[in-house]
């Protein structure tokens, strides 16, 4: 049995992901099963434990490594389950020798049973992020690249700087390298990933931005045809970036932003950096400079003490901003966070407004289909006959088109909830 990887959460944990089967591949280490979990909701963690029951019932023999944010935060708890083997830590995990270390113990003849079941240290020591070069995505066609991770802000909902650490960026030269890298690979989208990529480069000598890395990026490696941001803080858009936005049509017209609320009482209590203000201005900003771009979205529903008023404005707000992609969230209460500790919204209710607000985001995204219907796009063709256009709108693209590549073409049509291409 060659490594296999199980990968919860954010785009993140899937370069991580990669990294560590790479590291695992090299260190000759066989017969294993890593779990990279994530711990931003309670859900999170339980499909997790469960994805680790199943694959030991599938795979009785196979060394059970679980790693990633939830077994950062909660060591002890996913040693304690008789499946697993050993819990690694989420700086650990991305180390070499961690993988060589536990080769040794599992060869013939190796050092059985010498190694703790956890290795972990305290993530808030660490200082770096190194630049990991993986040549490729194993069911990808499009690449993602860590420019960034922890961070040094403490909203009250979020226990990910507990698994991560504090902020700390790669630099741009090493962005650059690895980027050049996977265009030479093939690659024809590459996304820049992190925790709070908005943070890019407060660390670095010299303070570079993220509207820096952008537009360094792509003059060094012209050959790039797109380039994408995950998640990034309205709020903290610099004028490079800004500028990109505007000039660099190789930089995708697609923001998605961590906006989790649209009241300003619950944007305060939540200790974020923007206020609902903030938000429509930067909407308008952003359509002025660009008229088509997109806007995704993640929103908390029923964060503690929201009544009905304040969850109006969150939902008016997908309106008013025009958002068009939504990642929605019941509000899951984390321990150790402050949020856990206020006055918290039922259960039920919590589920009824996120419901809500999915209906609201899904009506915005067929509004945003059907007005693509007639136009053209450019499209990155994924597996199965499908595709994505520069706005991440999912299209139908026939079973004929190669996998990884690029077409051009109008789009004719519209099914369910994906777009039709001409052919």
């Amino acid at each position: 049995m060659a490594v296999e990887v199980i990968t919860f959460g954010c785009r993140l944990n899937t370069y991580e992901s990669e990294v560590m089967r790479n590291h695992a591949r090299q260190a000759g280490l066989a017969d294993a099963i890593i779990v990279n979990t994530c711990t931003v909701t309670a859900e999170a963690e339980r499909q997790a434990r469960q994805a680790i029951r199943k694959a030991r019932r599938s795979n009785p023999h196979a060394k059970m490594i679980v790693t990633g944010c939830a077994a950062q935060v909660k060591p002890q708890s996913f040693a304690d389950m008789p499946e697993v083997d050993v819990v690694l830590g989420n700086a650990e995990k991305m180390e070499e020798e961690s993988y060589r270390l536990l080769y040794e113990e599992t060869r013939p003849g190796g050092a059985h049973g010498a190694q703790s079941k956890i290795l972990l240290n305290d993530i808030m020591e660490v200082r770096e992020t190194a630049s990991h070069l993986v040549a490729g995505f194993e069911g990808q066609t499009r690449a993602f690249v860590q420019v960034q991770n922890g961070c040094n802000h403490r909203c009250t909902f979020c226990i990910i700087p507990y698994g991560r650490g504090n902020s700390r960026s790669v630099p741009m030269g090493e962005v650059v390298s690895q980027v050049r890298r996977l265009v030479e690979e093939g690659y024809k989208e590459v996304v820049f990933t992190g925790v709070d990529i908005s943070a890019y480069g407060e660390d670095l000598p010299g303070t570079p931005t993220l509207g820096a890395l952008v537009r360094r990026t792509l003059k060094a490696v012209p050959e790039l045809p797109r380039l994408r941001l995950s998640s990034i803080d309205a709020v903290e858009i610099d004028a490079q970036l800004w500028e990109a936005v505007a000039s660099e049509e190789r930089l995708m017209p697609h923001l998605h932003l961590s906006l989790q609320a649209g009241d300003d009482m619950v944007l305060k209590r939540m200790k974020r950096r923007h206020l609902r203000h903030d938000i429509l201005a930067f909407a308008e900003k952003a359509r002025s400079l660009r008229p088509d771009i997109v806007f995704g979205a993640d929103i908390i529903a029923g964060f503690p003490t929201e009544d009905e008023e304040m969850f109006q404005r969150t939902l008016d707000i997908v309106d008013e901003a025009g958002l068009t992609w939504l990642h929605v969230f019941p509000y899951s209460a984390r321990e150790g966070t402050p949020a856990a500790k206020m006055p918290q919204v039922p259960h039920a209710l919590r589920k009824e407004r996120a419901a809500r607000l999915r209906e609201a985001g899904q009506r915005r995204e067929r509004e945003f289909l059907q007005s693509r219907v007639g136009t053209t796009a450019h499209i990155l063709v994924e597996k199965n006959g499908m595709g994505r256009t520069e706005h991440f709108a999912p299209v139908r693209v026939g079973e004929k088109a190669i996998t990884g590549s690029m077409m051009h073409t109008m789009i004719s049509g519209l099914h369910d909830h994906h777009l039709i291409a001409h052919t």
